[in-house]
């Protein structure tokens, strides 16, 4: 009896030695994944963005300062491998405003035009896997610009924050007009942004198309990650379905039941969209209709990652499906606005221009 006691405790000694070496091992391949992942790929770039301005501002009728351009070859013409087969198009122009990637030590409210390595990190995190999702049906234009510091959207100090933000459009616009002035000849555009440039793409909209002649060229717009707020635009002007035209379309990404506390007071005061139906009421949309997410592996295509619904303005999915996506914690998918729909935006893209042109 004994003798079978001591075996069966061996058995659990045994048991918990293994249950806590793999323990162990998990946190440790996760604190790896961790580490590799936050290595700075970009240094490897800062070669490449050597130019300096004399005066401190954009001059964009250098090529250099624009993070896309069809004269010149960048990240945003890159596409992913599976997707590689698909017919190109280019009648149509967008437009496209990168997020903030001034996120290091912040040395002022606003980017050097000229800082190399955030030149670098724009091109290979916002271009290559944000604007290049245009390139099948798009010329891609995106400028580069003296963005705010990200720090400027949690300040206290207004009066400062405002000042920061009207030095980064008082650039974009200026993109904006020379861009009209020497490249468009009347082609159709699109508007796109992301995050703060989101906050910029609908600034643009209200000065140059709202009401303005240069409507009647705008094949859609895409506000990605900054509300659509009701008391700026009206519900004419936001798209209803995946056949209109002329309109505007946007939504912010969260994991289920999740709200930001700096969101908590908002209380649905904002239009939105869902990326895999392009409506804006609350039926839930399946995963099975999400036709491929493109996330840390550009070339890899993840099909089914999750379903989207809307509630209180906000868009809500469930954890997505990618491999190690049990590693993935957070509820914040704001840096996946466009990632996790990718396929099913170039299709809508596509489609919208099928029909501008009806």
């Amino acid at each position: 009896m004994q003798n079978r006691n001591n075996s069966a405790n061996k058995r659990v000694i045994t048991f918990n030695n293994f249950y806590s070496i793999m323990k162990s091992f998990f946190f440790l391949l996760f604190g790896i994944i961790l580490l590799c992942s936050c290595s700075d790929k970009y240094q490897a770039f800062r070669s490449n963005y050597q130019f300096k301005s004399p005066d401190g501002k954009p001059a964009y009728s250098q090529l250099d300062y624009w993070a896309a351009h069809p004269w010149k070859k960048d990240p945003s013409d890159s596409t992913p491998q599976p997707l590689r087969s698909e017919p190109k198009d280019s009648l149509v122009d967008v437009f496209y405003i990168h997020p903030t990637t001034y996120t290091e030590k912040r040395t002022g409210l606003n980017a050097v035009i000229d800082n190399d390595y955030i030149n670098a990190k724009t091109d290979y995190s916002s271009m290559l896997f944000q604007a290049s999702v245009f390139n099948q049906q798009c010329r891609v234009f995106s400028p580069r610009y003296r963005q705010a510091h990200i720090s400027t959207f949690f300040m206290k100090d207004r009066q400062t924050a405002d000042s920061a933000l009207a030095i980064a459009y008082e650039d974009l616009k200026a993109a904006f007009e020379y861009y009209l002035k020497t490249w468009n000849r009347g082609r159709p555009i699109i508007i796109a942004g992301h995050s703060q440039g989101a906050l910029m793409a609908e600034k643009i909209l209200k000065d140059y198309f709202e009401g303005k002649q240069l409507m009647n060229k705008l094949v859609v717009a895409y506000a990605v990650g900054w509300p659509i707020q009701k008391d700026l635009f009206s519900s004419d002007e936001v798209c209803k379905d995946s056949l209109q035209t002329g309109c505007i379309c946007g939504w912010r990404t969260f994991r289920n039941g999740y709200v930001p506390s700096y969101l908590k007071n908002e209380n649905g005061n904002s239009y939105i969209t869902n990326p895999l139906t392009w409506i804006t009421t609350n039926e839930p949309a399946d995963k099975t209709l999400n036709k491929g997410s493109v996330l840390t592996k550009f070339n890899k295509l993840y099909k089914q990652t999750t379903g989207a619904k809307i509630s209180k303005g906000l868009l809500y999915v469930s954890r997505p499906r990618f491999p190690w996506s049990f590693l993935y914690f957070t509820k914040n998918y704001h840096v996946a606005d466009i990632n996790l729909f990718y396929v099913n935006i170039q299709e809508d893209i596509k489609r919208r221009i099928g029909f501008f042109w009806k």
